[in-house]
C-alpha cells in the first residue's frame, strides 16, 4: 500500500470512529474520493477543528489532506472546505440512499458533491449548487468526471426545478427556506445550519411527515453565512427561537410563517 493509499485508510477509519458512522455507502465514498483533486496545487493552509490559525502543509504532498483538517479555500473571508468528521457526520444522520435525489447549497469545491454522488450511485443525482462564480467554475471542472452531478451558480434560494429526498445546506441562514419545504419529497429530509450574525447557531434537520414537517437540532455550528442571508436583530431572533425551541423537543408543524413554524 502506498503511502497516499495507507493515510487515506487512516483518515476514513478515524472520521469512523469519531463520529460512529454507521452508513457503509458514505465509508467507501469517502475512501474513494481524492481530497487532492477538489484542491489548489499544494503546499495548503490548513487548521486543525480548534485551531485560530492556520498552518502550512510541510510539502504539497496530499498526504498531508488527509488529516482532520480544514482547508483555506479564502483565507481572507475565512472561508474554508468543511471539516470532513462535521459533514460527514451531519450526512450519515440523512440517511442517503443508492438512487436518491440530492441537493447540496454551497458546494464549494465539489469535495462533498463527489462523496454525495458516490453515496446516490450512478442511478442517483445530485445537484451542487454555488452562488460564487469561481468556486462553481472550479467546482464544475473538478467534478467531470461524476456524470451524476451537476453544477449550478446560483443562491440556492431560487427554484432548482428538482424534487429532493434530500437537502444539504453547506452555510448560515437565519431560518430555513420555504422552497426548501416545498421542494422535499414525501419523507425528504432537509439540513440547515441556522445561524446569528456572529456565524453562531445551531444546525436543524426538518424531515417532511404526511402533510407536515417535524424539526429537530442536530448541534451547534460556526460556520460561513449563506448569500442573501437576513442581517437584522429580527433575522437574528428568528434564527435563536429555532435554536432554543428545537433543542427542547422536536418541532411539527405544516408551513412557515414570518420564518416561523405554523399550524395554520
Amino acid at each position: 500500500m502506498s503511502d497516499l493509499a495507507a493515510a487515506r485508510a487512516r483518515y476514513v477509519a478515524l472520521i469512523a470512529r469519531r463520529e460512529g458512522i454507521t452508513s457503509p455507502r458514505l465509508l467507501e465514498a469517502l475512501a474513494a474520493v481524492p481530497r487532492e483533486a477538489f484542491l489548489g496545487k499544494g503546499p495548503w493552509r490548513i487548521k486543525g477543528e480548534a485551531a485560530r490559525s492556520y498552518r502550512l502543509t510541510p510539502s504539497a504532498d496530499p498526504v498531508h489532506l488527509y488529516d482532520n483538517v480544514l482547508v483555506a479555500i479564502d483565507a481572507r473571508r475565512r472561508l474554508d472546505t468543511g471539516l470532513p468528521s462535521l459533514w460527514a457526520h451531519f450526512i450519515d444522520l440523512l440517511d442517503i440512499r443508492e438512487r436518491d435525489r440530492v441537493v447540496q447549497i454551497g458546494c464549494g469545491l465539489g469535495y462533498f458533491s463527489a462523496v454525495l454522488a458516490g453515496m446516490v450511485g450512478p442511478k442517483g443525482r445530485v445537484i451542487a449548487i454555488e452562488c460564487d462564480e469561481r468556486l462553481a467554475v472550479r467546482a464544475s471542472r473538478y467534478l467531470i468526471p461524476y456524470d451524476n452531478v451537476a453544477v449550478v451558480r446560483a443562491d440556492g434560494c431560487e427554484d432548482f426545478g428538482e424534487v429532493a429526498d434530500v437537502i444539504i445546506v453547506h452555510a448560515g441562514f437565519s431560518q430555513p427556506h420555504p422552497l426548501w419545504l416545498r421542494s422535499l419529497s414525501p419523507r425528504g429530509r432537509l439540513l440547515v445550519p441556522l445561524t446569528q450574525r456572529d456565524r453562531e447557531g445551531a444546525v436543524i434537520k426538518i424531515t417532511r411527515k404526511g402533510r407536515g414537517f417535524q424539526a429537530e437540532a442536530v448541534q451547534q455550528i460556526r460556520i460561513f453565512p449563506g448569500h442573501g442571508r437576513g442581517t437584522t436583530a429580527l433575522d437574528d431572533r428568528v434564527a435563536d427561537w429555532w435554536q432554543r425551541a428545537s433543542a427542547l423537543a422536536p418541532l411539527r408543524f405544516r408551513r412557515l410563517a414570518q420564518g416561523l413554524p405554523s399550524d395554520g
